[in-house]
């Protein structure tokens, strides 16, 4: 009884910092004076209200989280903050079922960019805001901002961070300190995001769509403010900018505060998955341009180029912008673009899918097979980088990628057995699994996820959630052994 006391206090604790969180579209509502004030206020006062009740009857229970509860605490977050978020979306927009506003808050959080709202160009300037904001709140991961704040309120947070980062390298830390760690990573964070609004201003957008994108595209949860998302403005400067960003969010946060601080782009070139990420995603272009040449699918290869580079980047990166109906395209293309979706993303970027580091192990790992069937006797350990990979993390890879499409598999029945065709449904389970916005066909880049039944949204949620905590964090809570004592 005392574990699940504390971690309401903690949860508790979340709740009011969450509170906080609205005071952005609370400011934005006053200035653009569009009548959703008074619905943020209720969902401040609410958050803060029940999180200081709940911290309060438990605070005589505080204590360490341990890493078993850990697991639990982060689940128990994510729908807990997906929930609460709802709040300002249920009021401001009638009509709006609580299925497909937690849909729309933990396709925010989990960074996903997959929506069920349709007229964008006309929603409240606050609303969109606050949708954004959940993307770049999630984008770190929601869990490190309170891994940085909840030390100050007496709760350790090693724990959540563990349980949050279920990788091969959640050990690794930019500092001694995880608390000193995760402020740093937002401060690097925050600066990227300015350098961002800053850009897409230059490159022609208004500060409030500015603002909003570069949400999205740090966090890499393409939501947009318009229905045409990115093909609404029709430039070549802003989809430029926002393919240099996506980029830039997708490999290693740790990395840029190391560039930054060293005042040297040689970690990037150190670091064991920017560059392969990058030439995976070259070629690809390359490719893929060529091919849509090919078919004569655009008049000239630059306009070819031009479609391919951005599309691909955003689906590659997870992100999920999309500048022209590319499920039109030949089928190669878009398909080859979901793959990319699940192997692209660094370790540590805001990304999600399997991510580079576990691709190039993988692809290593093969290799070492290959090798011994000739050499049984040779000893070939498996370096990425220069660091020598330890055959519990090789197995604990192994481990997950079953778990992994194990888990593309079942879900993917589900939304079939549902009545979705195949397409659609293998499509919107890799995206959502992948955080990477929209599929194909009935949830392609030129429609949404609206037209789904809400059983068939909730197991959406639910592939969003599992590709957020990378399958582990949640899979273990319904194992009888995370139960024992």
């Amino acid at each position: 009884m005392q574990r699940f006391c504390t971690l309401g206090f903690v949860l508790g604790l979340i709740l009011m910092v969450f509170g906080v969180t609205y005071a952005l579209p609370i400011a934005a509502s006053l200035y653009f004076e569009d009548g959703m004030v008074d619905h943020f206020v209720n969902g401040m006062s609410l958050n803060i209200g029940i999180g200081s009740l709940l911290s309060g009857l438990t605070m005589r229970f505080r204590g360490d989280v341990k890493t078993r509860d850990g697991y639990l605490l982060v689940a128990s977050f994510w729908v807990l903050m997906s929930s609460a978020a709802t709040l300002p979306l249920l009021w401001g927009m009638p009509g709006l079922s609580f299925t497909d506003a937690f849909f729309e808050t933990m396709s925010g959080f989990t960074t996903t960019g997959a929506t069920v709202l349709v007229g964008l160009d006309n929603l409240a300037p606050s609303l969109n805001l606050w949708r954004h904001e959940m993307v770049w709140i999630g984008g770190l991961g929601i869990i490190v901002l309170a891994v940085a704040i909840l030390p100050l309120l007496g709760v350790g947070g090693m724990q959540l961070y563990k349980a949050e980062i279920a990788g091969p390298v959640k050990d690794s830390k930019i500092t001694p300190r995880i608390t000193e760690t995760a402020r740093l990573l937002w401060l690097v964070y925050a600066a990227i995001t300015l350098f961002c609004i800053l850009a897409l201003k230059l490159a022609g957008m208004g500060w409030f769509d500015a603002i909003c994108h570069a949400f999205a595209t740090m966090g890499l949860g393409g939501f947009s403010t318009h229905d045409a998302s990115v093909g609404y403005f029709d430039s070549v400067a802003i989809e430029l900018v926002l393919t240099i960003f996506m980029l830039i969010a997708a490999i290693n946060f740790a990395t840029h505060y190391t560039v930054l601080h060293n005042r040297s782009l040689k970690p990037y070139l150190l670091d064991p998955e920017a560059i392969p990420m990058l030439g995976v995603i070259t070629g690809s272009i390359l490719l893929c341009a060529g091919y849509l040449w090919h078919f004569d699918v655009y008049e000239d290869f630059s306009t070819n180029l031009r479609h391919v580079t951005f599309n691909l980047v955003s689906i590659a990166t997870d992100c999920g912008f999309a500048s022209v109906d590319y499920d039109k395209w030949p089928p190669f293309v878009p398909w080859w673009m979901l793959y990319l979706s699940c192997i692209t993303a660094c370790t540590g970027s805001t990304g999600g899918g399997i991510k580079m580091f576990r691709t190039l192990l993988l692809w290593k790992q093969a290799g070492r097979e290959m090798f011994s069937l000739l050499h049984p006797r040779a000893v070939n350990p498996i370096r990425i980088g220069n660091t020598p990979i330890a055959n519990k993390i090789i197995f604990a890879v192994l481990a997950f990628i079953f778990l992994y499409f194990i888990s593309i598999v079942v879900l993917t029945f589900s939304l079939i057995f549902s009545g979705l065709d195949p397409i659609s449904a293998l499509s919107a389970v890799i995206a959502c699994i992948n955080n990477a916005g929209p599929g194909l066909n009935q949830v392609g880049p030129a429609t949404n996820f609206q037209s789904l039944s809400d059983f068939q949204t909730w197991i959406c949620s639910i592939a969003m959630l599992l590709g957020r905590l990378e399958v582990f964090t949640l899979i273990v809570l319904f194992t009888p052994t995370f139960w024992r004592k």
